[in-house]
């Protein structure tokens, strides 16, 4: 008789969530879980090969032979369409861009001046 263990697999779109519940053996790696669980046929986009795997919010380098354990669960995380730091820096410009055009609309007063 095997021991198993009970985990979660977990993958998200802005509007559709998926939390599979899946019992593997002790001893199953990460990217296992994540095969095992069946989830690639709900969201057929999930490329096994290449995606980055996390438990709990943080990310595993190595899903292969990092294995899971009693009540973990596995995060399947999606690429990000844009850095960061650039997506900060977009909002930046743009709200700058807004306040500039606001203040050149006729009947809004100048900075600085007065009536």
């Amino acid at each position: 008789m095997t021991d198993k263990i009970s985990v979660e697999v977990a993958y998200a779109l802005p509007d559709k969530q998926k939390i599979v519940q899946v019992d593997v053996d002790v001893g199953t790696s990460l990217s296992e879980v994540v095969r095992l669980s069946g989830i690639v046929n709900e969201f057929p986009d999930i490329n096994l090969d290449d995606v980055k795997l996390g438990i709990f919010g943080k990310a595993v380098r190595t899903p292969d032979t990092e294995l899971a354990r009693e009540g973990d669960r596995v995060e399947i995380y999606r690429p990000l369409i844009i850095d960061p730091k650039q997506a900060r820096a977009n909002r930046a410009a743009k709200a700058t861009a807004d306040k500039a055009a606001a203040a050149k609309e006729p009947g809004t007063k100048e900075p600085g001046t007065k009536k």
